[in-house]
């Protein structure tokens, strides 16, 4: 079986476009839960800004699915993304990750 897939998106973004890129992403992650039932999502930046440009990082798991985040789900969360926040960072890093079998 494969192990559960797990998404880790980052990308920089304007230090004063950090209210209205919160609002969107937010109201993107709740558009997602709806169509993905147990599907946990959480918005995270670091600190501190460099040179007026913050990092921001989305991160998106679906416990108790054997399989994680599916690729098909994936493909959905860029498709949204894309129409809903690339005017505040159109370079969005997807990294996929699964847990290590310890």
């Amino acid at each position: 079986m494969p192990a559960a897939r797990e998404l880790f998106i980052y990308y920089r973004a304007r230090t004063a476009d950090a209210h209205a890129l919160q609002s969107e992403v937010l109201a993107l992650q709740r558009r997602l839960r709806a169509l993905q039932p147990g599907l946990e999502a959480r918005l995270l930046r670091r600190p501190e800004p460099a040179d007026d440009w913050q990092t921001w990082m989305e991160t998106y798991a679906l416990p108790g699915h054997p399989d994680g985040v599916s690729e098909a789900l994936e493909h959905t969360i860029e498709r949204l993304a894309a129409e809903t926040l690339s005017r505040w960072s159109p370079a969005r890093h997807v990294e996929v990750f699964v847990p290590c079998a310890c």
